[in-house]
């Protein structure tokens, strides 16, 4: 959604630094990427449970559960820097 508003921005040649525009989307990202790394974290020691300390991987999908804590990460390295950037260009207006 942010891209299609920048790139609209582009088509009409204006600026779009409105400060509550860029507030809410940091707070959105913000809150987007603390739950998705939550999430992530909480998988992890689900998998390592069951893995390691339950010894009951042969009865479930361990591996499964392994590539999907793998893909949360990875959602959340993609997530960061969206929060970061978002956040750096509101601290410097």
């Amino acid at each position: 959604m942010l891209a299609i508003v920048d790139i609209y921005a582009l088509m009409v040649k204006r600026c779009l630094r409105n400060r509550r525009a860029v507030c809410l989307f940091t707070i959105g990202d913000g809150i987007t990427a603390a739950v998705t790394f939550s999430a992530a974290c909480a998988s992890a020691g689900i998998t390592v449970l069951i893995n390691n300390d339950l010894n009951i991987c042969s009865e479930n999908h361990c591996a499964q559960f392994e590539s999907a804590v793998a893909m949360a990460y990875m959602c959340w390295f993609t997530i960061a820097p969206s929060f970061v950037l978002n956040f750096y260009s509101l601290a410097s207006s």
